[in-house]
């Protein structure tokens, strides 16, 4: 039975599979044997035998359903890139191999899928031609009681690779998939490149939503607009894209060097920046609280600090900002030694900082649970305050600090020196001005604004020097050196010897 072709209505929904695995487990050999396909490209994957960078493939199951798949290293050094590769696929194929059984890097991934919330899967153990399989299927069986079959195979021989095509259809033909998702188009990047007589191309899981050539679209951060000049799927011209889809995006109106992994192409105002999280996360028992730590989402992380809410609820602090949306899945991983330590559900991507405060918690345990959100309590008569009462804030001193909020909105920095600094105080407790280095304080949203430009040069061109960034910022290099200094300061970034900046 033929596929039909990837632009067609089908009867079923695209999936996308996500491989996972040890390293040398034979992931990419098993993808190779299923779909014809090489998915290590580079020259250096080939010249050392292992996996760097993520890999796709269309696949042709026994029942003439297409799936896309996306084949992740197993390397310990590149966690970060499998878990940008695993966000948004809908199922699994864990390689185990007989000769290794399970190991470090086949746990990761397991808490990995586990913290996406991917529990629908095949496990495969490869190199049933060199070594019995058995004790590896005991463990594998242990890791991962939910997977839906366990196939012993060889890429080598073709030994139980059609078995392996064949448990990979069952579980396909019981997910309903993401297609005709009325949501948002939302497509996290984790490629973008340059095709010749094309221009910019990203490539990316569609999450939700549809892409259709000549849809506008944003790139987030920072919302520059983008023209979809077409669309493909597995090289495959269409008019437009599904979710659950692996798709090429060719975008007019941007250039390649302003996209980088990590950004988002979604519908304007579908996203946008999110700087605290309030979540329910599965951690491991050793997380504590005021933990820096990486939180990953789609193709982006950014550095964190855990706040312990109690009763499996956390607020994930963040340092960088992540377009994150409620009911979005996150991974939290240790920095050092690094390590997964787990992950779960975006229950307000919105949130304000704050601790065990009662009303929060109950409106939170509710989000989790399913269950309407408490009614927040409004006394029967709101008491009068006494007649002598003072505002809280004197009239002079709300214009003063309304006065400066909007001269610290018009320009980049002020010194203190410069400004009233009773309004100045106010500001500051109100959290809509934040000091920057020394005597310089900025608004609190150009603050973050800035952070966020700075941050995507840097992640752009893998360093910055302090030229580099005053000419992005179109400001002085007084300005550019304190807002450096400052996320030197908050271990945003790192200086180098020779006076450029990394991300750490």
């Amino acid at each position: 039975m033929s596929p039909p072709p990837y632009g067609a209505a089908a009867a079923v929904p695209p999936l996308t599979l996500g491989t996972a695995g040890h390293i040398d487990h034979g992931k990419s050999a098993l993808v190779r044997a299923l779909t014809g396909v090489e998915t290590d490209r580079l020259e250096e994957e080939r010249r050392r035998g292992i996996s760097i960078v993520l890999g796709y493939a269309p696949l042709a199951l026994p029942s003439g359903r297409r799936v896309s798949v996306v084949d992740v290293p197993g390397h310990e050094r590149f966690v970060r890139t499998m878990v940008a590769g695993a966000t948004g696929i809908d199922c699994y194929m864990m390689v185990v191999a007989a000769d290794d059984g399970v190991m470090p890097q086949t746990v990761e991934h397991a808490t990995v899928l586990d913290a996406l919330g991917v529990h629908d899967g095949v496990v495969a153990i490869t190199k049933a031609d060199v070594a019995a399989p058995e004790r590896a299927l005991a463990e594998a069986r242990e890791l991962l009681p939910r997977a839906a079959a366990f196939v012993p195979c060889s890429a080598v021989t073709g030994q139980g690779v059609a078995d392996v095509a064949a448990a990979l259809d069952a579980v396909a033909a019981g997910l309903p998939g993401r297609a005709g998702d009325d949501g948002d188009a939302v497509l996290h990047v984790d490629r973008a490149f340059t095709v010749d007589g094309i221009g910019t191309v990203v490539t990316g899981t569609l999450w939700s939503g549809r892409i259709a050539r000549g849809d506008m679209m944003a790139l987030l951060p920072g919302g520059r607009e983008a023209r979809v000049r077409s669309v493909q799927v597995h090289d495959v011209d269409v008019d437009a894209a599904e979710a659950g889809q692996r798709v090429a995006v060719a975008l007019a109106g941007v250039r390649a060097r302003e996209v980088a992994r990590g950004d988002v192409l979604a519908a304007p105002g579908a996203r946008s920046e999110s700087t605290i999280l309030d979540c329910a996360l599965a951690l491991r028992d050793d997380a504590r609280h005021g933990e820096r730590v990486h939180v990953h989402h789609g193709t982006r992380e950014a550095p964190a600090r855990l706040s312990d809410l109690g009763d499996g609820l956390w607020q994930l602090r963040l340092e960088a900002p992540l377009m994150a949306a409620d009911g979005d899945r996150v991974v939290v991983r240790r920095l050092s030694p690094p390590d997964t330590l787990g992950g779960g559900t975006v229950l307000d991507a919105r949130a304000s900082k704050h601790g065990r405060r009662a009303d929060v918690l109950a409106r939170l345990v509710a989000r989790r649970d399913g269950r309407p959100e408490p009614a927040a309590p409004v006394p029967a008569e709101a008491p009068a305050p006494p007649a002598a009462a003072a505002p809280a804030v004197a009239p002079e001193q709300r214009a003063a600090a309304d006065a400066l909020a909007a001269e610290l909105r018009a320009t980049l920095l002020l010194s203190e020196a410069q400004v009233d600094r009773a309004a100045l105080a106010l500001l500051r407790e109100e959290g809509r001005a934040v000091r920057i280095s020394g005597t310089l304080y900025a608004d609190a949203a150009i603050a973050d604004e800035t952070r966020s430009k700075i941050m995507a040069l840097i992640a752009e061109r893998g360093s910055a020097s302090l030229a580099e960034v005053r000419d992005a910022l179109a400001t002085g290099r007084k300005p550019a050196q304190a807002f450096l200094e400052h996320l030197d300061a908050q271990r945003v970034t790192r200086r180098l010897p020779d006076d450029r900046r990394v991300l750490r």
